[in-house]
């Protein structure tokens, strides 16, 4: 259920739509309940967010009344489905396949109506209770902001996830009431009809609470996205990459590292960056939709940007930015350069200041492309204005502006020659 506005957060943009590691909080949630194998999926929105999915059903909320009514929102989308259906929060990131897989289980172990994720957190906060008979089995629960002194003591707190008989939720939404201070259908009102039915209701204590915590503000929204850097770093380690320092190492879920890299800190990998075997990227490193061959050496302070390509054993140094482009084999661009649109050979060296200038020669033209050879030698301060290829062992010499082909194997100057005026110094007229 995706339909809520999350006013906490203090955003024009719905809650459900704001970005954690690459990913909207609802695309993890979304993720999750595809990794259990449940289909079909539905997503429950408002009228303004329905064009924001795909490859789901979506069924929209026409109005915010409450959770109850987002429920049966999907009642029309799911038509003809007599199977279990699995309900979920779209502000719960840090659900897991297995968790989902736990609750399953036991709904249907326990052949219960309805089963409820519940979890005895540290601070149980204004979460609904989950109030039990004296044998143990579930009688209903009280929300947090109807409950009694007597219930807001239980620590066993309900977290908005369930499993229902399809048959049996239906008609229990249907029956929902508006009976609470809010003034909206409360999908929790639905498990008490359904004891009152005399149907059996489960409930399924998740052991680590912390997964089923749901994001309200920005300040838990930040919260979770440490906890999902977490999973995603120690995921890498134990398959053999290592991070010096995962706290400051921020690595989405769509990134690949083969064993033996070495990440540093204050490194951010987005997108579908690939990093090879035993790659080493360096302090303050930021890298996205970016392949860093086997061997290659990134930063410090090094922005590859979409398209980048480094071959083995190449080198983007430091305070270096590349944008759509391929570095040879064992090619350095060792610090303080601009590599755009550009093609550059194996066993290659650029001096420091090289700038790849690639802007089309009239508005909306499109960016011509830069080519260097390989074995190629550029000095410093080399400007190259595409479209423009200098051959395979060219040099360039310091300070040359590069705007015609350079055969291969030869020098390209292209700079004013340089002139000493003799005692200049000394006719000037003193201060």
């Amino acid at each position: 259920m995706a339909g809520g506005l999350g006013t906490r957060m203090r955003s024009s943009v719905p809650k459900h739509f704001h970005p954690v590691l690459g990913r909207r909080l609802v695309d993890w949630v979304i993720g999750c309940a595809r990794a259990t194998g449940a289909s079909p999926l539905v997503v429950v929105a408002s009228p303004t967010g329905a064009d924001a999915f795909a490859d789901v059903t979506v069924a929209v909320q026409a109005e915010p009344l409450g959770t109850g009514d987002a429920a049966r929102a999907a009642e029309g989308a799911l038509s003809g489905f007599d199977g279990d259906v699995l309900v979920l929060s779209g502000d719960t990131p840090l659900l897991t396949p297995e968790l989902l897989g736990d609750l399953i289980a036991t709904h249907r172990t326990e052949h219960a109506a309805a089963t409820i994720l519940s979890a005895k957190p540290r601070d149980p906060r204004v979460y609904g209770r989950v109030v039990r008979a004296a044998d143990g089995t579930v009688l209903r629960i009280a929300e947090g902001t109807d409950a009694s002194p007597e219930e807001l003591a239980i620590d066993e707190i309900n977290s908005s996830i369930y499993v229902f008989r399809s048959a049996a939720l239906w008609p229990a939404l249907a029956r929902l009431q508006p009976k609470n201070v809010q003034g909206e259908l409360y999908l929790t009102d639905a498990i008490g009809l359904l004891v009152e039915a005399g149907e059996k209701v489960a409930a399924h204590v998740a052991l680590d609470p912390d997964e089923t915590e749901g994001v309200n503000t920005r300040v838990e929204l930040a919260q979770a996205a440490a906890v999902l850097r977490g999973r995603i770093n120690e995921r890498h380690m134990l398959a053999g990459v290592t991070i010096v320092d995962p706290s400051s190492t921020w690595i989405e879920p769509t990134v690949e590292i083969e064993e033996d890299a070495t990440i540093h800190p204050f490194t951010v990998l987005r997108g579908r960056t690939r990093v090879g075997r035993g790659a080493e990227i360096h302090p303050h490193t930021v890298a996205v939709d970016a392949e860093i061959g086997p061997g290659a050496t990134v930063g410090p302070f090094c922005y590859l940007r979409p398209g980048s390509s480094l071959g083995e054993s190449s080198k983007a140094g430091t305070y270096v930015e590349i944008k759509n482009s391929r570095i040879g084999a064992r090619t350095k661009v060792p610090h303080l350069s601009y590599i755009g649109d550009a093609d550059i050979g194996a066993d290659t060296n650029i001096g420091a200041g090289a700038i790849t200038a690639n802007l089309g020669h009239r508005p909306g033209e499109p960016k011509k492309r830069t080519t260097i050879g390989s074995n190629v030698r550029t000095g410093i301060h080399n400007g190259f204005v595409a479209p423009v290829e200098v051959g395979d062992g060219a040099w360039i010499a310091a300070g040359s502006v590069i705007t015609k082909d350079v055969p291969a194997g030869a020098l390209g100057i292209a700079r004013p020659r340089q002139e000493n005026k003799e005692g200049y110094a000394a006719r000037q007229p003193d201060e």
